[in-house]
């Protein structure tokens, strides 16, 4: 059986993974699905002032709020998974999980951003095909829009131009 860890979370680009995982599911219903969604650890600050069990009960709703339209596609067809949660730096724990689950395959929906934008904001789908040897299936998710397709480029162009100008002044 084909263990497929998908990791979840709350946009539109997870669902694509999911409609992927399907379609996999109908030809072969020999998988075992994992289900993951990553949390992101409050800030020492807030760890500083509020309880442990306060904090997990805050991830464990944010987590279960995350999963909620996967679990009714899944649920939907009434296909079998299993659910996970895990805190921390996303791309680290999906690689963690993977290895720890000893995952065949791991399916990933990414958003369609232009190379400016991923090296601005960073990529989990890139960070997590340098953290892991677990085969990767990136899905591609929605387009883009038009602000992030040539909007926020042309602001960075802009500002950048604004450096250089006030640089040799």
């Amino acid at each position: 059986m084909m263990k497929l860890l998908v990791p979840v979370d709350d946009s539109g680009n997870s669902l694509q993974a999911l409609r992927h995982v399907l379609a996999e599911y109908r030809r072969n219903p020999a998988i075992d699905i994992h289900l993951l969604n990553v949390q992101p650890p409050f800030s020492a600050n807030v760890r500083r002032w509020i309880d442990r069990k306060t904090i997990d009960e805050a991830h464990v709703e944010a987590s279960q709020q995350a999963l909620q339209p996967s679990r009714l596609m899944l649920d939907e067809f009434r296909v079998p998974y299993s659910v996970h949660l895990a805190v921390g730096p996303k791309a680290e724990s999906i690689a963690g999980f993977a290895r720890e689950l000893r995952c065949d395959h791991i399916v990933i929906g990414t958003g369609r951003r232009n190379s400016l934008m991923r090296a601005i904001a960073g990529s989990v789908t890139n960070e997590l095909l340098e953290l892991t040897t677990v085969p990767v299936t990136a899905v591609a998710g929605e387009s883009p829009s038009v602000w992030e397709r040539y909007g926020i480029p042309l602001g960075v162009g802009s500002g950048l131009a604004w450096l250089l100008v006030t640089a040799f002044e």
